[in-house]
């Protein structure tokens, strides 16, 4: 169990603590958290902070029970044999603030010439990134359903991204039996009658696909998904599966997002602000997770 106090914070902070805890009285937030999610929210105050104050209260192992923790510049936390007491400072922690003298003036401008040339180090490694991004294929379906065993592949759409850089597109409509259920064409805009006209046989689709990812690695978000409904169609018209290694996107945002208020995709590409003009569209969903991809990649995060 968790107790914060907050004084003079942003709102925007007091609106994250609400997602983890209760606001039992105006500035007082009680919750049951793992270590883990404390820490990070703890980490999340000092950082968002402002000028403002918090202290932590929470359980431990310790001869009391509990243990606290403060941003207040007038206390500090100590521990007396065990015990955490909350010291009274004579002379605040406050930052002391440069003056106008030379030797202030040159130590601004000293921090200020590090600064950029951090800055310029981490715009060149971003640069590199940029040039050296992967070869990989992501991949999207648009189906009749959730349940790879009885529903359909509609629609696929691919990006491929060459050892070169170079971008290739692939997009296919599929012929299915009988009708598209109505929210199905209600969320993708796909009927049956468009399927028929400008779809083709599912066996030719896949024969294309396996053409176009050739032996690259295959990307996509919950891509266990489309990967079901690959190996069921490929099945069907006796062909073999791909062969290809999948990596799915997912398991890495959620590690990195903790907080997120739910992981489907359109949260996610709105967190990382990241444009999808036509969700729900195979080759749209495939490009806007290659522009994921390619920032968890820059960011260190995914790797091919």
């Amino acid at each position: 169990m968790i107790v914060v106090t907050l004084t003079k914070v942003p709102a925007a902070l007091r609106g994250d603590l609400t997602k983890w805890t209760q606001e039992i009285q105006t500035g007082v937030y009680v919750g049951n958290v793992s270590a883990r999610i404390r820490d990070l929210l703890w980490d999340r105050i000092v950082q968002n902070i402002g000028h403002g104050e918090a202290t932590l209260a929470y359980n431990t192992n310790s001869e009391l029970g509990y243990t606290f923790r403060t941003t207040r510049q007038d206390r500090q936390v100590v521990n007396y044999d065990g015990v955490p007491l909350m010291m009274h400072l004579k002379h605040p922690k406050t930052p002391i603030k440069p003056g106008f003298s030379s030797a202030a003036k040159f130590h601004q401008a000293k921090t200020m010439a590090h600064r950029r040339r951090v800055q310029k180090a981490v715009a060149s490694v971003v640069t590199k990134a940029v040039q050296t991004l992967p070869p990989l294929v992501v991949l999207d379906l648009e189906t009749t359903g959730l349940k790879s065993a009885q529903d359909q592949i509609m629609s696929i759409g691919a990006v491929k991204r060459n050892a070169n850089g170079q971008v290739e597109l692939f997009q296919r409509l599929i012929q299915i039996e009988g009708t598209v259920p109505s929210k199905i064409t209600a969320l993708t805009g796909i009927t049956a009658e468009q399927l028929q006209t400008q779809g083709v046989a599912l066996a030719t689709a896949l024969k294309d696909l396996r053409e176009f990812v050739q032996d690259l690695v295959i990307v996509g978000y919950n891509v266990g998904f489309d990967e079901k409904f690959l190996n069921v169609g490929y099945q069907l018209v006796e062909q073999p599966n791909l062969t290809n290694t999948f990596r799915d996107l997912m398991p890495t945002v959620k590690n990195v997002q903790e907080f997120l208020d739910n992981y489907r995709l359109p949260t996610v590409l709105e967190q990382y602000k990241i444009q999808n003009t036509n969700p729900h569209h195979a080759l749209a969903d495939a490009q806007a997770t290659l522009a994921l991809a390619d920032k968890l990649i820059k960011n260190g995060d995914f790797r091919i």
